[in-house]
């Protein structure tokens, strides 16, 4: 009779396993909320209001450095999308000429 080959457990990759779902679920969430702040200030923009645009400044920049800090965006992306949100920020609370 044939002997069944039986499957060794590695321990260490049950653990890494564990830890990848763990982080997954951290980064999907991160990023879920990164996408909502950010949709809330694109319909701010359009809805042009201005004065809550600069009192919300602060909040999307706390959710795009929180994503940076955990690892979810890269420094240069965090940088480039506050830097986007301030130019768009500026230009509509800029008085009209």
């Amino acid at each position: 009779m044939a002997e069944k080959k039986v499957k060794k457990i590695n321990v260490s990759a049950i653990k890494r396993e564990k830890q990848n779902k763990t982080q997954w679920m951290r980064n999907k969430a991160l990023k879920s909320a990164l996408r909502t702040e950010i949709k809330k200030f694109l319909v701010l923009l359009k809805e042009n209001k201005p004065e809550e645009l600069t009192k919300s400044v602060p909040t999307w920049h706390k959710a795009i450095d929180k994503a940076y800090s955990k690892g979810v965006l890269s420094k240069n992306a965090a940088s480039r999308k506050k830097s986007k949100i301030d130019l768009l920020t500026n230009e509509a609370t800029r008085p009209k000429v």
